[in-house]
């Protein structure tokens, strides 16, 4: 490897790679045998799957811009550090839940990893109306486990609070999701772009003083919270997943915050896919859309059963503490329900500000983009952004997931435009 950053391209990256005993040991030493195929259809980065002998591995690489964009927009390198560090604290705060890192080159910004097979990844699966089994138990068990053993209820807090100072250094990836997630979608940014059947939804939104002030808390308590390590972009295009398993993947936007922002975020997506089905089947339309909410439905359940589960077991940080209520003969499990109910209403929030940004920012998600018609389009965005809109405003009623999917159901009955 050169010790200059060069991005690889499908011809040049057998003999760069071929010194690494880490991939060679996979594939084989005869370089020339290996070979490359460029899949990478993200924002961001190349990503290469390898072959060689009888096995394979991915290989990722950022760019120092957002490929979406082009040069025009510069992002640092440094990406691919914080994945790196993501990667190897999810890996070791929960069970078989990311993909192996075999390799991880600073310089060059580059990570080789497992080669997931014949996983696929989770939006494609939805928007083909296809199951997993279990779905909603991994997602909700990932959040709880990611959430918990990043914080101070179970980190020593000196350990956590040097671990903050790690990811602090990742600014401008944060940055993205500042504008992109938190501002953009309320105001006439210069890369937003929407359906224009839109118009009257949007201009209401936008001038919804109440709406934005909640908003701009939620991106305060984002900014500032440091609760936990997150994934930080969490949704059905990060998850990989057979008919049986899943895996997490893509933690780039890693950064310390708000316990409740991983499971908002995926539970938009989830929303989303479960939106935007009419246009996508006809004959089992009804239930697929109920699988998607049950599959809401287990994650938060799971998420409330392995934190309380952690809670009990692994409760070894500074916070909580046993001295202040076990060891006293005092019940701490009512202060374990508070803190549940209190992510949850985060949780609430951001999965409304998260329905927002996918139709209204840049980067919007293929469950509505790939609805050709715009006329067909509409009303299925419209019912996202106004319940969206309902989750912002209302978070704090919405105490338990069977209020969140009785909202969904009776919006997704709704002629709003």
């Amino acid at each position: 490897m050169t010790d200059v950053y060069e991005p690889l391209t499908p011809e040049s990256l057998p003999a760069r790679l071929s010194t690494l005993e880490s991939v060679s040991s996979r594939l084989g030493t005869d370089h020339t045998q290996w070979s490359v195929s460029e899949i990478g259809d993200g924002n961001l980065n190349l990503v290469f799957i390898v072959s060689g002998g009888n096995d394979s591995v991915i290989v990722k690489q950022a760019l120092p811009y957002v490929r979406l964009v082009g040069d025009s927009w510069p992002l640092p390198l440094y990406r691919a550090f914080y994945e790196n560090c993501a990667l190897t604290r999810q890996a070791s705060r929960t069970s078989n839940a990311v993909p192996d890192v075999f390799h991880f080159d600073e310089q060059q910004a580059l990570i080789v990893m497992e080669h997931l097979r014949p996983h696929v990844i989770l939006r494609n699966k939805l928007i083909n109306g296809e199951y997993v089994s279990g779905l909603g138990q991994f997602v909700g068990k990932f959040c709880a486990q990611t959430a918990f053993r990043g914080s101070e209820l179970s980190m020593s807090s000196a350990d956590k609070k040097a671990d903050v100072g790690v990811f602090s250094g990742n600014v401008e990836i944060p940055a993205i999701t500042e504008a992109l997630v938190f501002t953009d979608p309320y105001f006439d940014a210069e890369m937003n772009n929407h359906n224009p059947l839109l118009d009257s939804v949007v201009s209401s939104l936008r001038s919804n003083v109440e709406l934005k002030s909640v908003v701009q808390r939620m991106l305060m308590k984002f900014a500032s919270n440091t609760e936990t390590m997150l994934h930080g972009d969490l949704h059905s295009g990060s998850i990989m997943s057979t008919d049986t398993e899943s895996k997490v993947i893509d933690p780039e936007f890693a950064q310390y915050g708000p316990m409740g922002f991983d499971l908002g975020m995926v539970t938009a997506n989830f929303l989303m896919a479960y939106f935007s089905q009419p246009a996508h089947r006809s004959s089992d339309l009804d239930d697929y859309q109920q699988w998607i909410l049950d599959v809401i439905g287990e994650t938060f359940s799971a998420f409330s059963t392995e934190f309380q589960r952690l809670w009990k077991s692994e409760r070894t940080g500074m916070l909580y503490p046993t001295a202040l209520f076990e060891e006293q003969g005092h019940d701490s499990s009512g202060a374990c329900d508070s803190l549940l109910a209190s992510i949850h209403t985060d949780a609430m929030a951001f999965c409304g500000i998260e329905m927002h940004r996918r139709c209204l920012s840049l980067a919007h998600n293929a469950d509505f983009e790939n609805i050709e018609d715009p006329g067909a389009r509409a009303p299925l965005e419209a019912r996202n952004l106004n319940m969206g809109a309902q989750l912002i405003l209302q978070a704090s009623a919405i105490s338990d997931a069977s209020l969140l999917i009785g909202m969904a159901e009776d919006f997704n009955k709704r002629d709003v435009l």
